[in-house]
Formats: structure tokens, C-alpha cells, sequence
């Protein structure tokens, strides 16, 4: 049973920041959700052990999150505390053709910090919106680069508050997927290996791919990036459009018009809205094409 008082008091003496009946709205891309119990923003490998072993210790339900474009909480919220890995725990290092950074680092900062040290090789992951942590969970990727290119290693606390590293060659990498994908587990560093490059070249590079996504994605309107993973032997947007469903609404949620592969936040969704308008989408392309398409976002519930 939770305790906030208690947790609040243990969150005063880490010097970590805790919001009870925190709106998820704030915290996710989609824009949508209700109240967790509380967040706690982490400012310390410690201090994540500490609150992991407290929470464990109590069988009080948790999340990890990052930047929160990858997870759309659910209407009636989250009973459970969330860690917030995020700008409170964002530190970057460049050593060599090497850069560390915290977990909650945003993606596109490191590739920046990558740029200006002259290392190519993360000018494609430019521009997605999370984390290197969250990006890590999911291996995320675009335009041909995944985070499984790059990586070298990773720290993280396993199931016993210990602190661990993982090479990765024991990642267990694969399309939107690593050996953290559904587990409780909390990234607190990545470390990623680059090659020499031009630093102008890199930003070049850099610009041209911000300028692709832009151009051809809906990033005008709250989302949570693909709605769906890329099915073997096509792909979701094309599916979708070849159905017929680009602009289909419910409530507030709606089929991108510029980009079918996205289920937008027009204004006002619900999580309510976003799982039917999906629902009706895969029951559809799964009549018309034979195709079964699974969720990419994490519904937190």
C-alpha cells in the first residue's frame, strides 16, 4: 500500500522532485491520460535504487518513463508510481569516438552532441522524440539507422536494485525490440560508438532528415509517432491508406490526412478514443488485406 507521506518524505531526502496526483497528460506526446499516484523525476542511479527498492519492497506498481512519446496512459490513469527519467538525469560525455549519457537524455540532443564532436552515424535517429533510454527499450530507428547500429553498451538496475552493465551482444536487439522490452527494468546509461566525420556535414545530414520528417509527418498535432509496427512484407501507412481509413475519426482521435501510419490527437482524445479508432482500423485492414497489425505505443493502464 502506498504511503505518500512516507514516499514523500524519502523523495525530500534524495533531493528527487515527487508530484502526487500527477496528470499523465503533461508527460506524454499524445496529450492524453489521467492522474498516477505520484512521479518522481530520478537525479541519480542511488537514488533510483533506493526508490526502486522501497516501491519493490511494498509490491507498489511503477513505470519507467521518459519523454513519453512512445506511451499513451490510460483515461481512468495510473494506480501505481511513476520514475521519471528525464532532464533531471540527462548528463552526456563525449570521450573519443564514445558518447555515455544518462538515460534520460533526449535522443536528439546527443546526436547534436555528437555533431558538434564531429561523430557520424546517429544523423538518421535525429529528430525522434525520446529519450536514449526509452529509445534503447524499443531499439528505435528511422530511415535505415536503429539504435542497435550504435550502441555499445548500457548500465541498468536489475530485479535485485543491483547496478549492472549489458554489452550488446546481450541486448537481445531486434526490430522494436531488446532484452528490456516489457520488463520492469530501469535503463540509467547508454554509451554509443561513432565514427569520425565533418561536423557540417554531419549537421547537413542532420537538417535533411528533420526536413523529411517534417515534410511527411503530422508533428503539427499531438501523437505518439507510428501507431503501428511495420508488418513483415509491407508496411502499416500503406495498409491502412489501401483500405481507405487516411482522415477516419472517433472522438478526437483521428487517421492523419499527411501521414496514414499516425492515429493523431485532433483535439481532445481520449485513450477510449485512440483504442477504438485502432481497433476498427485493424479489424479493417485485417478483412481487406489479411494483415494483422500490432500496436507500437505502450498502453499504461
Amino acid at each position: 500500500m502506498l504511503d505518500i507521506n512516507e514516499l514523500t518524505e524519502i523523495c525530500s531526502g534524495l533531493e528527487c522532485k515527487i508530484i502526487p496526483e500527477c496528470p499523465l497528460n503533461n508527460y506524454v506526446t499524445f496529450r492524453t491520460g489521467g492522474n498516477c499516484r505520484a512521479l518522481i523525476s530520478m537525479n541519480s542511479p542511488e537514488s533510483a535504487v533506493e526508490i526502486l527498492n522501497y516501491l519493490r519492497s511494498r509490491n507498489i506498481k511503477y513505470f519507467v518513463l521518459g519523454n513519453g512519446s512512445n506511451v499513451i496512459p490510460a483515461d481512468e490513469g495510473f494506480d501505481g508510481v511513476i520514475i521519471l527519467m528525464k532532464s533531471d538525469f540527462s548528463g552526456i560525455t563525449v570521450t573519443g569516438n564514445r558518447i555515455t549519457c544518462q538515460s534520460g537524455a533526449l535522443l536528439s540532443t546527443v546526436c547534436t552532441s555528437a555533431q558538434k564532436a564531429g561523430l557520424s552515424g546517429m544523423e538518421n535517429l535525429y529528430g525522434i522524440p525520446g529519450t536514449v533510454g526509452g529509445a534503447l527499450y524499443m531499439n528505435a530507428g528511422a530511415y535505415g539507422t536503429e539504435i542497435s547500429d550504435v550502441i555499445v553498451s548500457a548500465g541498468y538496475i536489475d530485479s535485485t536494485g543491483s547496478i549492472r552493465t549489458i554489452d550488446r551482444t546481450e541486448m537481445d536487439l531486434s526490430y522494436r525490440h531488446s532484452i528490456f522490452s516489457g520488463k520492469n527494468l530501469l535503463i540509467t546509461s547508454v554509451t554509443f560508438e561513432l565514427t569520425d566525420g565533418e561536423p557540417e556535414e554531419i549537421r547537413r545530414k542532420m537538417s535533411e532528415c528533420l526536413n523529411k520528417r517534417q515534410s511527411r509527418q503530422p508533428l503539427e498535432f499531438a501523437s505518439a509517432g507510428s501507431t503501428f509496427k511495420r508488418p513483415q512484407g509491407s508496411y502499416a501507412s500503406l495498409l491502412i491508406e489501401q483500405c481507405g481509413l487516411k482522415g477516419l475519426t472517433y472522438g478526437g482521435a483521428q487517421v492523419s490526412e499527411k501521414h496514414s501510419g499516425f492515429v493523431i490527437n485532433k483535439g481532445g482524445a481520449t485513450c477510449s478514443d485512440v483504442l477504438t479508432l485502432c481497433r476498427k482500423i485493424q479489424e479493417t485492414v485485417r478483412e481487406k488485406t489479411g494483415y494483422s497489425l500490432e500496436l507500437e505505443p505502450i498502453i499504461l493502464k
